[in-house]
């Protein structure tokens, strides 16, 4: 079987990754809490603690597939509903685009359904928008109603155990002024390992289509 080399932008703990197999990932993750975590849960990936944005534009060539998961929070439907306006974060679709015209293999990008009709049509899948160069075909997963989730209940329906925090039990959640470090926001932020699967299977079609 031959190896997929992926790039995992905006990685996050990595739930969007966690049940690929034969993929050699390369991993972006900007706060070095959370690269903590993902290094200790995926210890065979490489893992950056540098900004996804710029690092795609300086090595997109290097890889057969690129996830990106820019950040969502000025496109929810939750901005919408907050008093103070702010512009929506471009990179986004200035990744979409990018990557439409200049990248030869497989990428796909996912954000949140957002508050405004999306610029470039996108596939849905559950409470998220995922734009590719392939098919993505129509799957369904029965998610939980994020926002009311708790933490427990968001690792359990991600399966991952909240043990995998303990490697940096230095940070508290919510700290000072940055609120550096928030478990529960963490996992709400993890993309369906299931889903991640089925997308890789859709743009790959030599990569394993059931799990075993």
């Amino acid at each position: 079987m031959i190896e997929i080399k992926a790039l995992n932008l905006y990685a996050g703990i990595g739930g969007n990754r966690k049940l690929w197999e034969n993929v050699d990932v390369t991993a972006v993750e900007n706060n070095p809490h959370i690269a903590k975590v993902y290094q200790n849960l995926f210890p065979k990936d490489k893992v950056i603690v540098v900004d996804a944005h710029k690092y795609l534009l300086e090595h997109f060539k290097e890889y057969d597939f690129i996830w990106s998961s820019p950040p969502c929070p000025t496109h929810s439907k939750m901005r919408f509903s907050i008093k103070k306006k702010i512009f929506p974060n471009m990179k986004l679709y200035e990744e979409i685009i990018f990557l439409s015209y200049w990248f030869n293999g497989k990428w796909c990008i996912e954000n949140v359904i957002s508050y405004y009709n999306p610029l470039i049509k996108p596939t849905t899948i559950g409470r998220h928008y995922y734009w590719s160069n392939f098919n993505i075909k129509p799957i369904y997963f029965d998610d939980l109603v994020i926002r009311r989730a708790t933490k427990e209940e968001l690792a359990n329906h991600h399966s991952f155990s909240l043990d995998i925090f303990n490697v940096i039990k230095n940070v508290p959640e919510n700290h000072g002024k940055e609120k550096r470090f928030d478990r529960r926001q963490i996992l709400r932020n993890c993309v369906n390992p299931e889903i991640g699967l089925h997308i890789l299977n859709c743009a790959f079609k030599y990569y394993k289509t059931e799990r075993v």
